[in-house]
């Protein structure tokens, strides 16, 4: 390349860069895609759409909710990283989707951690071992007993295989030394309403969509994963008071996009985010769903990210856990 030609390329370039930035600068100028990997229902759902309202008001345009379900969030999270990355396309995180599902599937077609730009983790909620009332326990000494009482007799449902309520029950399976066996779902929602009606027997969940139906009796709480026991369930032991602090893991509930989000806009959908939250009201609605608000920064999201990752890929090794 010539002086003249490299002085053209360098210019073009330029220019590129100057529009990108106006660009970014002027986003967003239209409706956008929030993308829920789960059905409608489960706890992704829930925090996905408290949040979805207030970021309408603070970005100026319309944040629509889209629920696009399969593979234990493979599918949604997968159609997230090939989406443009111009902000008009977002998918709501979570730990079965940039974590546990890639862990512990080899096919998963994208990087958690290379193929995505974190951009806020909005809450974090703690996960349950919750059963059908017609099931022969009510606390968790009768839960173990029966279950190694009676190896293969229960079932126990997911959100979808790979994803957090799978990949934790099969560390409690191998760290208890019992079998129940697995029955996936398209998301938390389905899998939640076959066991309220006692299709299923069992399910580990996340606390936002498994409470209404444990206040309302028609779940039994067992147990937490949670650094301390619920004001909302302060009779329920967590996972580390009964000598499991491996299985006692949060979930979490994040925006992020594409690779390659530019930092403008990343940055403002953050600041949008913090904005919502700082309001009593929607920070209310999150809290009453058993969640902690976190709101913290795309770098500190991306790290939770990796660590949650190098998590499930340890506990997938040492477990020999393969999907079914």
């Amino acid at each position: 390349m010539n002086r003249r030609q490299w002085n053209a390329f360098a210019g073009a370039a330029a220019l590129f860069a100057v529009a990108g930035s106006s660009w970014a600068q002027n986003y967003p100028n239209k409706p956008i895609e929030l993308q829920v990997p789960f059905a409608p229902g489960g706890t992704t759902d829930i925090v996905a759409r408290v949040i979805a309202e207030p970021l309408t008001k603070a970005l100026g345009q319309s944040v629509v909710v889209i629920n696009k379900a399969g593979g234990g969030g493979i599918v949604g999270a997968a159609e997230t990283a090939r989406a443009a990355p111009d902000g008009y396309k977002l998918g709501i995180a979570t730990v079965s989707s940039t974590a546990a599902n890639p862990a512990i599937n080899p096919k998963t077609p994208y990087d958690p951690i290379n193929d995505f730009t974190p951009i806020i983790n909005i809450a974090a909620t703690p996960n349950i071992i919750a059963v059908h009332p017609g099931f022969p326990a009510k606390n968790y000494a009768e839960f173990l007993a029966v279950l190694k009482k009676n190896p293969g007799k229960y079932s126990y449902a997911s959100s979808g295989t790979g994803g957090i309520g799978h990949l934790l029950m099969e560390l409690y399976k191998s760290l208890t030394n019992t079998y129940v066996t697995h029955i996936p779902y398209r998301g938390a929602g389905p899998a939640l309403n076959d066991v309220v009606a006692g299709q299923v027997a069992i399910m580990f969940d996340n606390i936002p969509s498994a409470l209404p139906f444990i206040k309302s009796g028609r779940l039994v709480p067992i147990v937490v994963a949670a650094p301390q026991r619920l004001k909302e369930l302060p009779d329920v032991p967590t996972f580390k008071e009964v000598g499991l602090e491996p299985v006692n893991r949060m979930a979490y509930y994040g925006i992020l996009g594409p690779k390659g989000l530019p930092k403008e806009v990343v940055d403002k959908i953050n600041a949008a985010v913090k904005k919502s939250v700082e309001d009593p009201a929607v920070r209310k609605r999150i809290e009453d769903t058993g969640s902690l608000v976190v709101a913290n920064t795309p770098e500190q999201f991306a790290a939770q990210i990796k660590a949650e990752y190098e998590v499930y890929k340890e506990v997938v090794a040492k477990q020999k856990l393969q999907l079914e």
